[in-house]
């Protein structure tokens, strides 16, 4: 999944103002500590970031 994919999903997720904030923000465990941006500049899979989102925020299944 290319990046622009990834960041157009949370927004249509979460909608602009949280996406940039959970991105920037919130620190998740399953990314070894990091928040969203951590990882894409580590280089981590963008499919694993947004599995990882989906599944701290309880993301319908239909939606992932």
């Amino acid at each position: 999944m290319r990046i622009t994919v990834f960041r157009q999903m949370m927004v249509d997720e979460f909608g602009p103002g949280r996406a940039e904030t959970l991105s920037k923000d919130h620190v998740f465990s399953r990314l070894g500590g990091r928040t969203v941006e951590q990882a894409l500049a580590a280089g981590t899979p963008t499919k694993e970031i947004w599995r990882t989102v989906c599944a701290e925020f309880d993301v319908p299944a239909e939606r992932r």
